[in-house]
């Protein structure tokens, strides 16, 4: 027999939930995504109208410098070899082995050699002049053999001279033939001829002993200046021979107080370059120190290396201390003009363009394209707020960085805009790594 027992908190009228859902009882985590799926589009469309409808000037922050008031200086940059100011190249006239080298002036105990500071005359080198002392001796015995045969024939004259008197006198008496007073005169008139060829002969010996004892002494090398070795291009047991052009051995600076720089400057500067020109350069071998010079010399002998026309431009510069080394390389600015106290702005203010919702709108014409502009006239922006104005200014001659204004109406102090940078970062923080303007600020 079955009992039914009621279940307590259900009733009969409940029965009707368990066989089904009804459409009130929804599981509130669907109720919440329904919620919250309107309100996302919703910010999502409001998001991407902000975007659209946001103003252009807000996507960028200008990047300004001021119009400052200082120096300009205008240079030519080349690059150039320093050379010294007179170099001797000596040489060997004769031919023969390197048997050894002379002393140095300034240290007995060593010889010359690189750097070794000589005087006129002092002995660099000495070749073997075993064979120039030979010919020196023979030379030496040919001169005294001709002044015996000189004697000689002085004597031989001399008896067809008596001879001849004798053959005059008895010709007067008529006792001597015809054909021995005819014998008599070509005695006498060939011992005068071979006299004069034994006098030839006395300078002929005279001269080829002054060659031998020439030779002999150009086995010596000896320099012909005051100066500084600069390279020996020779060693000891090493043979040197003279041919059509004498063997180099030795490069003698003749004075290193004084320097030349010889500059390579390209054609479309050189015009600019004048004689007494002044010069500013640094070498590498002197970190941050500046040399002066001053241009002497324009050569016109140009070359051409890969299309590239140069010219060779030659800077005196005094080198006292002798700091400045032959061949180093030297880096120069030729000093074109000089200005000072003119208005000054960047040439990344003459260079930036704006667009067209970037300008004032009373200004948006001049975006428009126009003819050429001259060489003289430029363009800057000055910021207004969100927006720039456009100021037309008369230049003059840049020095790279910065450009001369020579006429216009923007006034010293005026903020020009030399770029733009997206974000809403802060002006100051500029990369730095960018080169600083000459207002302080950077590029």
């Amino acid at each position: 027999m079955a009992y039914a027992v009621p279940i307590p908190g259900r009733h009969a009228g409940h029965e009707a939930e368990d066989t089904g859902a009804s459409p009130e009882r929804v599981p509130a985590g669907r109720r919440l995504r329904r919620v919250l799926v309107p309100v996302a589009l919703a910010a999502l469309a409001g998001v991407l109208l902000w975007f659209v409808q946001r103003p252009a000037g807000e996507a960028s922050v200008f990047r300004t410098a001021p119009v400052a008031r200082g120096d300009l200086l205008v240079t030519v940059t080349a690059t150039g070899t320093i050379e010294p100011e007179q170099v001797v190249d000596v040489g060997a006239q004769v031919v023969g082995m390197i048997r050894e080298f002379g002393r140095d002036p300034s240290d007995p105990d060593r010889p010359v050699d690189y750097g070794s500071r000589v005087d006129v005359g002092t002995v660099l080198a000495q070749i073997d002049d075993t064979l120039y002392r030979a010919q020196r001796d023979q030379a030496q015995a040919n001169a005294q053999r001709a002044r015996a045969d000189l004697r000689e024939l002085t004597a031989k004259l001399r008896q067809s001279e008596r001879a001849w008197n004798r053959a005059q006198e008895l010709r007067q008496t008529g006792v001597i033939s015809d054909a021995d007073f005819d014998a008599a005169l070509a005695d006498v008139e060939t011992a005068r001829s071979a006299l004069g060829v034994g006098e030839a002969s006395i300078v002929q010996a005279d001269a080829a002993l002054r060659q031998a004892e020439i030779n002999l002494g150009y086995t010596t090398i000896r320099s012909p200046v005051r100066g500084v070795i600069v390279d020996r291009r020779v060693n000891i047991g090493q043979t040197v021979v003279s041919s059509m052009n004498a063997p180099s051995l030795f490069l003698i600076a003749q004075d290193l107080t004084r320097v030349q720089i010889w500059a390579s400057v390209n054609e479309a500067d050189v015009g600019r370059i004048r004689h007494g020109q002044p010069v500013r350069f640094t070498v590498d071998a002197f970190p941050g120190e500046t040399f002066v010079g001053q241009v002497v010399q324009v050569r016109l002998n140009a070359t051409m290396t890969q299309n590239v026309v140069t010219y060779t431009v030659v800077v005196a510069v005094d080198n006292p201390d002798g700091r400045l080394l032959p061949y180093l390389t030297a880096n120069l600015r030729f000093e074109i003009d000089r200005r000072a106290g003119v208005v000054l702005v960047p040439n990344a203010a003459l260079r930036w363009q704006p667009r067209p919702e970037q300008v004032v709108p009373t200004a948006r014409d001049v975006l428009e394209p126009a003819g050429a502009v001259a060489p003289d006239r430029g363009r800057v922006w000055v910021a207004e707020r969100a927006l720039v104005r456009p100021v037309d200014v008369q230049i003059g001659p840049s020095d790279g960085l910065a450009t001369e204004v020579t006429s216009g109406d923007l006034q010293e102090g005026a903020l020009v805009v030399i770029g733009e940078r997206t974000g809403t970062s802060s002006e100051g923080e500029a990369s730095p790594f960018a080169p600083r303007l000459f207002g302080g600020g950077r590029r």
